[in-house]
């Protein structure tokens, strides 16, 4: 039964310093929608017994059938934490009740959009790495993600079940496989972490590592073991918790503490950790799987577990499950060191306030998400839409960061693009309702304030996936939140009944609504295209599509790829064009951009935003750039945001700064759409050599200039030896030594290569890592477990763009081939043009 009501909820919100909020991260089947059953069970909303089988927070009939996350989900819980508990808390508290908002994450990196979601209003993450697999690739990036949100990590060390039935390991190679798991964690945690959150990496004496069993419902911390020692031996618990990790043995006969391994007569000593903490554990294990009936009743006398009547007859693994519950409660092990360890709001915001909000630190907004001040001006951060029963409707999912939101009084709506002194991108519209999210289904509320996560109905159709609420007028934006992954696999639909047409542009716009990163245009040739961040993710966006948001009969193109056009060389001459009316003329040359320095454009470490002088000393330092020509970089491109730079290198040039506009305008109409193939280039720079214009500004306006920018950029491209990039997948493969052979054979087949293998130290599992072409990425998993009998299991994530062989302007090469069969289904003249078409002769 459900041991709290949604008014005790709403009485804990207005204590800032009793509230948790936090998300559940980690590769795709480690166990954290598993993990996350125990806490629910606590709170009492889902029966124990049903804790680890049920998933709760699962809600979608796939998750169910694929067993794996797809969408973020929200749970809020209350728990009361015993009173010896509370003193170990280092930050202020209220009293011993608490409120943790907890957000379960997908893991597969399809859904690496779903996490930054999850991130952004949370303020502590719960890490969860499986013992046998160790730390993963995408492990590693929500760590990343998290801690560039200036999120808290603690740790679960998952599947150690696993660990005792399969691999049978001793305790030191446990205790072993444990630290290197820890140790890997670091290391990710001290790369990443931001300064302003101090030493944020976890160390199990501290009791910011949890060890665990997922499934069968028990976990541990050493401040629980201590605390049990500490009663026996009458020891002060916080001397006890760093003995009990480390080299430290404790020996039996004088009853002493020591570093050394080995007593004074040489004989060798048990580690701590081995002897307290896993010893009680293996001899249950043994003494339950072995089945020595005898000795049960003994050993569950001394760890103080009470068995029921029908329980006293299970056997097996079952008894297993009921002992271990009992005796290590999960629940209470992760309850107890996330409230101990995490932030609440009220200390989060502090330090979180300068990463989340893009206006000056001192005006009354960011003041008011400074103090997570209820009587603030409202400030709530959107950052995913939920879709509810009510078809084509979503909750807005966010956090309130400062003020209360309630339904009635009128807020300000700002979506992502919006500039502060402007009218773009904003409404002014009041909120129907507030609901406090529930997991698989949503609560009524009254009003919610700061710090508190928060769904509100109505404020959807103003908003396409994220923005700001708020009340006060000089409010500026909080930050556009940055994923991971980018949509580079696209899909063009259609109904298969035309009269569908409307429903299909309806459902096109539901669906970029409910998903953080999936993007739906449609393209010059009129079809509509659908991007996703790979095969998995556009697979259960078009089902999305067709069964909930459209509703209608769907046909699909095979999926796509998009590619990038570049060039290979400098410009073999300078290209020249002459405008319309023949009086301006402009020569430029192309050459190709570092790829470091595209990439930290891409990144936005050197962003067309910063000041150009702090910009240009920038990229003299690290890309070796001329200062000067730096300073007269003119735009990035495309979409003034892109990895393709104008730079003006004329000498004294009359009227050049009345024309620089048009030249912009028509730089960015040809970084858009190539020479090649009309994709987006990338890594090109242009210099404009020199320009003749006429003297009477009348035959030198917008649409004589842009036009022949365009064509000279494109003659640039063209004189440039043109190449094509394509999107690049890093594949992380865990398999046994044997199905190798199969891995090696399958990514040979489809252009791909492995760079790193490595044995997992303690296991028979190989991690192998590879660069897959995303174009030969389609039907990849399936071909794998073929070729490896179902043992190797793939992850694939955007790594690079890499460039393609040859160049397409060579005839009968492959490139050409791949070019013209784009040109066709785009709708184009199959012929690549020639640079006599865009290039005038003197």
């Amino acid at each position: 039964m459900v041991n709290f009501t949604v008014d005790e909820i709403r009485g804990l919100m207005d204590k800032p310093t009793n509230i948790r909020n936090m998300s559940v991260i980690a590769h795709v089947d480690h166990g954290k929608s598993t993990l996350t059953d125990s806490l629910i069970s606590k709170a009492g909303i889902i029966a124990g017994s049903k804790a680890g089988d049920m998933r709760f927070t699962d809600t979608r009939d796939d998750e169910k059938e694929r067993g794996i996350t797809i969408k973020s989900t929200a749970v809020s819980m209350y728990f009361q934490l015993p009173k010896e508990d509370v003193e170990d808390i280092k930050q202020k508290t209220d009293g011993n009740e608490f409120l943790i908002n907890l957000i379960d994450s997908p893991g597969h990196v399809d859904f690496s959009s779903e996490v930054t979601a999850a991130l952004r209003v949370t303020d502590g993450a719960l890490v969860v790495v499986d013992c046998i697999e160790g730390v993963c690739v995408q492990t590693e990036t929500v760590l990343r993600q998290s801690l560039t949100e200036r999120v808290k990590p603690v740790l679960c060390v998952n599947k150690i079940d696993r660990a005792l039935l399969e691999l049978q390991i001793s305790k030191e190679d446990l205790y072993q496989t444990f630290c290197r798991t820890i140790e890997s964690v670091n290391v990710i945690v001290s790369t990443y972490a931001d300064p302003a959150l101090g030493d944020v990496q976890v160390y199990p004496e501290a009791g910011t590592v949890a060890f665990a069993s997922g499934l069968h419902g028990w976990a541990f911390t050493l401040r629980q073991f201590a605390g049990r020692y500490s009663k026996k031996f009458g020891v002060d618990k916080t001397k006890l918790m760093p003995k009990l990790w480390g080299d430290n043995y404790f020996n039996p006969k004088t009853k002493k503490w020591t570093t050394k391994a080995q007593d004074a007569d040489g004989k060798p000593l048990e580690r701590a950790f081995n002897s307290f903490v896993l010893d009680p554990i293996f001899r249950v294990f043994a003494a339950i799987m072995d089945f020595k009936k005898d000795e049960i009743p003994k050993l569950l006398e001394k760890l103080e577990v009470k068995l029921s009547q029908d329980e006293v007859d299970q056997e097996g693994k079952i008894l297993l499950k009921t002992v271990m519950r009992k005796f290590l409660p999960a629940g209470e092990a992760l309850l107890e060191m996330i409230v101990i360890n995490l932030p609440s709001p009220a200390t989060a915001q502090r330090y979180r306030v300068e990463t989340l909000y893009e206006g000056p630190m001192d005006d009354e907004s960011a003041i008011g998400i400074r103090d997570c001040d209820p009587k603030g001006p409202l400030m709530v951060y959107v950052s995913k839409m939920v879709p509810t029963s009510d078809k084509g409707r979503f909750y807005a999912f966010g956090r309130v960061f400062s003020g209360t939101a309630k339904a009635g009084p009128k807020v300000r709506i700002q979506g992502p693009n919006f500039v502060p002194g402007k009218k773009e991108d904003q409404f002014t519209k009041p909120i129907q309702r507030t609901v406090l999210m529930m997991g698989r289904y949503v609560e009524p509320i009254e009003d919610v304030p700061a710090g508190n996560i928060v769904g509100l109905v109505g404020v959807d159709q103003f908003l396409l996936k994220s923005g700001t609420l708020t009340t006060s007028e000089t409010a500026h934006n909080m930050r556009v939140m940055k994923f991971s992954v980018s949509p580079v696999v696209q899909v063009a639909v259609e109904c298969k009944n035309p009269a569908d047409l409307p429903k299909l542009v309806e459902g096109l716009k539901r669906l970029s609504k409910s998903d953080p990163c999936v993007k739906s245009y449609t393209a010059e040739t009129g079809e509509m295209i659908v991007a996703g961040a790979g095969e998995l993710h556009l697979e259960i966006c078009l089902n999305d599509l067709e069964n909930d948001h459209a509703g209608i009969p769907l046909k699909r193109s095979d999926p796509v790829v998009g590619y990038k056009e570049t060039v290979q060389a400098q410009s073999s001459m300078t290209a020249l064009s002459k405008s319309q009316n023949k009086h301006n003329r402009i020569w430029m040359d192309a050459l190709p951009l570092d790829e470091e320095l595209s990439k930290a454009i891409e990144s936005g470490k050197v962003a067309p935003r910063d000041d150009f002088k702090i910009r240009a000393r920038l990229m003299a330092d690290e890309f070796g750039w001329d200062v000067t020509e730096a300073r007269k970089i003119w735009c990035f491109g495309p979409e003034t945001t892109g990895p393709n730079l104008l730079v003006d290198t004329t000498k004294a040039v009359q009227y050049l700064n009345e024309i620089k506009d048009s030249c912009v305008a028509g730089f960015q109409w040809a970084t858009k759409e190539g020479a090649c193939a009309e994709e987006n280039m990338r890594g090109i720079r242009y210099n404009i050599m020199d320009v003749t214009l006429h003297t009477d500004s009348i035959h030198r306006g917008t649409g004589q200039i842009m036009p022949t920018t365009r064509r000279v950029c494109l003659a640039a491209q063209l004189l440039a030896t043109p190449g094509l990039q394509e999107p690049m997948f890093l594949v992380e493969i865990q398999c046994p030594e044997t199905a190798q052979g199969g891995v090696y054979s399958c990514l040979n087949v489809r252009r791909g290569h492995v760079f790193s293998s490595e044995q997992r130290i303690g296991t028979p599992m190989y991690t192998m890592k590879a660069y897959l072409p995303v174009s030969e990425s389609f039907g990849f998993n399936a071909d794998l477990r073929a070729a490896t009998g179902g043992q190797a299991f793939p992850q694939s994530v955007f790594d690079h763009w890499a460039l393609m062989s040859g160049t397409p302007v060579e005839k009968d090469s492959k490139l050409e081939t791949l070019v013209k069969a784009i040109r066709t289904r785009k709708g184009l003249k199959p012929e690549i043009p020639t640079y006599e078409q865009y290039y005038d002769k003197l």
